[in-house]
């Protein structure tokens, strides 16, 4: 598949940087950004999938993950808002169920087992809409296993994006950021309110390497910030990207590469 993209709405901007919604580039996704199922692998083993159950994967990208947890024996289904990364899933494995759906609003007549999300959740700043979703597809006794960004995830990265922006004159308002990223006891309060027992949940630093030598920064930005990129005008995207390349190299660039400042949350827990 080409880089074809999402066509988003630039919102105007007045007196601050409003977002644009964000565009989801499946190439560049594919190409420079495989650290992010490659690290999900890793929270396949606390789902634990087993031959026969039904099994959501939430917020799916291209399908690497379904694709793990149906080579189990797993009956899957995968759900992800953008068609560009359901458009490649299903190019990428045509025997598998990929359907676009939000996570904030989602129904399936037939409940699962178990409930999978991987680097989804931290783009959903109503959690609560989430929760309600993955509890209703649930079975009684099903479970959730999710891994996202927590509390201080690219907290450097953050700063020197909201400094750089600030710079050309474009601040951001607190309530356009479209990351959320909680702490452990907020987000098992969420799932407690809403009839979960929260099993095991915990908050970690994970520096990771991107790919792509001196471009990769550039490449995550162009990739993760877009939403940012995209709301301010075309010729000061150089100069914010330099700048932010700038204030961040003594922190996060060591022997030829860059790495991101992420601070993943899992969580583990049974609809009651």
């Amino acid at each position: 598949m080409g880089s074809s993209t999402v066509r988003m709405k630039v919102i105007a901007v007045e007196n601050g940087c409003v977002m644009a919604e964000h565009q989801w580039k499946s190439a560049l996704y594919e190409s420079k950004h495989s650290f992010v199922w490659r690290y999900g692998a890793d929270c396949l083993e606390l789902l634990s999938p087993k031959q026969g159950e039904r099994i959501l994967d939430l917020g799916c990208g291209t399908g690497q993950l379904t694709a793990e947890i149906a080579a189990s024996g797993a009956i899957t289904i995968g759900i992800d808002r953008a068609p560009t990364m359901i458009s490649q899933a299903q190019q990428n494995y045509p025997n598998l169920q990929f359907k676009i759906a939000d996570a904030r609003d989602f129904y399936f007549a037939e409940p699962f087992d178990a409930v999978f999300s991987n680097a989804t959740l931290h783009w959903i700043k109503e959690p609560e809409k989430a929760i309600t979703c993955i509890g209703n597809a649930l079975k009684s006794g099903g479970r959730f296993v999710a891994e996202f960004g927590g509390k201080g995830n690219i907290k450097a990265i953050e700063t020197a994006l909201n400094k750089a922006l600030e710079a050309v004159g474009y601040p951001v308002e607190p309530e356009h950021n479209p990351l959320y990223f909680p702490s452990i006891g907020e987000y098992s309060t969420l799932l407690e309110k809403q009839g979960f027992s929260v099993t095991y949940a915990t908050l970690f630093e994970r520096p990771t390497p991107l790919e792509d030598g001196e471009r990769g920064l550039q490449n995550w930005l162009e990739m993760f910030a877009n939403s940012f990129l995209q709301a301010i005008p075309i010729n000061n995207h150089a100069s914010v990207i330099e700048n932010i390349e700038n204030q961040l190299r003594p922190e996060l660039y060591r022997d030829g590469t860059w790495f991101a400042d992420y601070k993943r949350l899992r969580v583990v827990a049974k609809k009651e």
